[in-house]
């Protein structure tokens, strides 16, 4: 006869259960708390005025949205149902259960607060021993906006939809005054009809109105550098006493392009091109990430599609970083953030930068890899002391270990915590739920690393 346990969904608890007896002593949830306890929350607990009903503490709000983030439980309403259904959840809340609009409320009032506890666990990371600065490596990930880039209107779309829609107010208008009402179909009520058009029409106007706005800037920025290229090649010709070469720049086009949109549900995501082809409304996540800890140590969120201007930014974070933290030596960067400023602004700063001048070839002949190594340049210039070090087999080795330092970061963050949408809308919001996100995978790596 089979022999099986018993099963019993009756009987009470002789003494009340304690929530520390739950989970395994090594779980990623007692470590978010533990470290959560650690930091330094005053910022948002002295904001609570302390009157009417007793407010959640924010340490188990924050620890619920940083576990979930770090398993993939990112809404507010899925967090609510975690603390019921999940052990972990359960702990972290201490078996309570706030519901899903104080989650929310929690995460988008004190972003800024939590965006600043980044550099605090960064600290926690150096004192574990978990967390060594030297040679760090910086890429960009296309991240979605919560918006469809269906959701997006051209200027001239606007245009035109703008014009419809004023000859349809006109046409209700004349329908209104008319005396006889017998051709006005059954249910329509041209008040409400009229009501409707012109609230499209509003935020049709403010919509053309920011595209507007973004064009004058974008030609500011534009003319600028028309006139520092005309400034370049009039120095030529004052060199040389002789017309350079090649067409002369085009000055550039005022006012905004049909083609120059805006996205009705997050006006500051941009369509952007993303991996495997085709255009979607996304920013641009930037991530410094320390080669031997894969932990992050600078990130930032961008409206550009490409990586260019994004160096400079980027160092700024880094020479912000606490002096306690160590030293950056070494910048690794593919060819995406390659330019003659880029690479003078990271010697500048001291950091010897790494980056690709160009696409190289998978599969390079024999010839190529064991070749002698020319000479160094004597008095070179930024550029080519980079290039000449991108050549040694010492430079190569350590250019190698880029595809391998922030690009696994980005896979797990995507592909396993699922992070593949920001949740807030808005700039300043997504620069907040990115450092959430990093947040969330540093403490998931440090758990990781950390000594027993």
């Amino acid at each position: 006869m089979a022999n099986f346990r018993p099963i019993d969904r009756d009987t009470a608890f002789l003494l009340p259960p304690s929530v520390d007896e739950w989970l395994p002593q090594r779980h990623l949830a007692r470590f978010v708390v533990e470290v959560i306890d650690g930091l330094d929350l005053p910022a948002m607990s002295k904001s609570y005025r302390g009157t009417g009903s007793a407010s959640y503490h924010p340490a188990p709000l924050l620890g619920l949205l940083v576990y979930g983030y770090a398993t993939g439980v990112f809404s507010s309403r899925k967090l609510e149902r975690a603390t019921y259904d999940s052990v972990a959840f359960r702990f972290i809340a201490a078996n309570d259960h706030p519901d899903h609009d104080t989650i929310a409320t929690f995460r988008r009032r004190f972003l800024p607060q939590i965006e600043a506890l980044f550099v605090q666990v960064l600290r926690l990371a150096r004192e574990m021993g978990v967390l060594k600065l030297g040679t760090v490596a910086l890429d960009g990930t296309k991240i979605h906006a919560n918006a469809s880039r269906h959701s997006a209107l051209s200027y001239e779309h606007a245009g035109k939809i703008e014009a419809q829609l004023k000859a349809e107010v006109a046409d209700l208008m004349a329908k209104a005054e008319a005396a006889d009402q017998a051709n006005i179909p059954d249910g329509m009520s041209i008040p409400e009809e009229l009501a409707r058009r012109e609230d499209r029409l509003e935020k049709l106007a403010a919509a053309r109105a920011k595209i507007e706005a973004r064009a004058k800037e974008r030609h500011a920025r534009e003319q600028a550098e028309y006139e520092a290229k005309l400034a370049v090649r009039d120095a030529k010709t004052k060199a040389t006493g002789k017309k350079p070469g090649g067409k002369p720049p085009a000055p550039p086009a005022e006012g905004p392009l049909p083609t120059d949109q805006i996205n009705l549900t997050d006006e500051d995501s941009r369509i952007m091109p993303v991996a495997g082809g085709g255009f979607e409304q996304c920013y641009n996540a930037q991530a410094v990430v320390a080669a031997d800890s894969l932990l992050v140590v600078a990130v930032d969120v961008v409206q550009a599609p490409n990586d260019k201007q994004q160096i400079e930014p980027m160092l700024e974070q880094i020479d912000a970083l606490p002096a306690a933290l160590g030293e950056v030596e070494t910048l690794l960067a593919d060819t995406g953030y390659f330019s003659a400023a880029n690479v003078t602004a990271c010697m500048a700063s001291g950091i010897d930068p790494l980056i690709a001048m160009g696409r190289q070839p998978h599969h390079p002949p024999l010839s190529e890899r064991f070749a002698e190594v020319p000479p160094a340049p004597s008095n070179p210039t930024p550029v080519q002391a980079m290039a000449h070090r991108l050549n040694t087999p010492e430079g190569r080795k350590l250019y190698a270990l880029r595809k391998q330092i922030p690009e696994p970061v980005f896979g797990i963050i995507k592909s396993v915590m699922g992070f593949r949408q920001f949740m807030l809308r808005g700039i300043d919001q997504a620069r907040g739920e990115w450092s959430l996100v990093t947040m969330a995978w540093n403490l998931k790596r440090m758990f990781i690393l950390r000594p027993y």
